[in-house]
């Protein structure tokens, strides 16, 4: 896919994801932040639904969706997506700025709606801050979507369990905040799309501003420059072929040799012709002497 396909895609799909969140989060506002369709339903369904390996699995999960270690998943994928130190380069700080302000901006927008949390007796882990949207979810979102991208550009073949595994992650995270008692269901979805539309408009930004030189590695280059010598070399290979007299001479010169065994034949035919116009009389040579 070309810079401007790419713009396009990225572009749109965080544009229709942020159209998504600006609805959920009216909604919410709208509410004054009490729990809406799906919220109490799973909540309570989460209560009743809470063995000791369960919580267990959920707060190891929970612990993986904040702090250093999204920083760390995404800098690994940028540099297995990198061919060269300066792409490599490129995509550590690239990962870490796309995450980093989306969790600013994402903490911007929970100081703006300032919703609650679920009841604070239903909590099995600690939080803080307010609810709408996870802090959580969209990290782990943000994380998924970078490893997905890098992925997908670095392997060619066997990406397809490999993505899948990163996204069931991230969805996870989210839907352990809901299952610990910390987060509505709307909030990790708000989270969810905030995630997806930041991710796209900064890949929109990305494509579409970021130099081709910061991108394009020392390798691609020499690829680059030896694909254009050999177009070079065979177009020029192509027009000596239909310059060259020996190509375009006519059948009767094709068994002649080249070189100087061509002048040697020519000063050996042009003796020939003096040959025959000399005198008939073997002894006689030159001119002939007057009578």
């Amino acid at each position: 896919m070309n810079r401007r396909s790419s713009t396009e895609l990225a572009g749109s799909t965080g544009l229709g994801a942020w159209a998504a969140f600006g609805v959920l989060t009216m909604v919410v506002v709208g509410a004054h932040g009490a729990p809406l369709f799906l919220d109490d339903a799973l909540l309570h369904w989460s209560l009743g639904h809470r063995p000791a390996v369960a919580l267990a699995v959920a707060r190891a999960l929970t612990a993986t969706g904040t702090g250093v270690v999204p920083y760390a998943l995404v800098a690994v994928a940028a540099l297995v997506a990198g061919r060269s130190a300066r792409q490599r380069l490129v995509a550590v700080l690239l990962g870490a700025v796309c995450l980093g302000a989306g969790q600013a901006a994402r903490y911007g927008v929970m100081e703006l709606v300032a919703r609650a949390r679920p009841p604070l007796p239903d909590w099995r882990t600690h939080a803080s801050g307010w609810a709408y949207p996870s802090g959580h979810s969209t990290t782990a979102a943000l994380t998924a979507g970078l490893v997905i991208l890098a992925v997908r550009v670095r392997a060619p073949r066997g990406r397809t369990p490999i993505c899948l595994a990163v996204g069931c992650w991230g969805m996870l995270v989210g839907l352990t905040r809901v299952h610990l008692g910390v987060h509505w269901f709307t909030d990790v979805l708000g989270g969810w799309l905030f995630a997806v539309g930041w991710l796209g408009i900064c890949l929109c930004a990305a494509a579409w501003w970021l130099p081709a030189r910061l991108v394009t590695g020392p390798a691609d280059t020499t690829n680059a420059v030896n694909t254009a010598n050999t177009v070079n070399t065979a177009d020029t290979n192509g027009t000596a072929d239909r310059t060259d007299p020996a190509h375009s001479a006519g059948p009767a010169d094709s068994n002649e040799p080249a070189g100087p065994a061509s002048s040697y034949s020519d000063s050996d035919s042009t003796g020939a012709s003096r040959e025959e116009h000399a005198s008939q009389d073997p002894g006689r040579r030159g001119r002939p002497r007057p009578a």
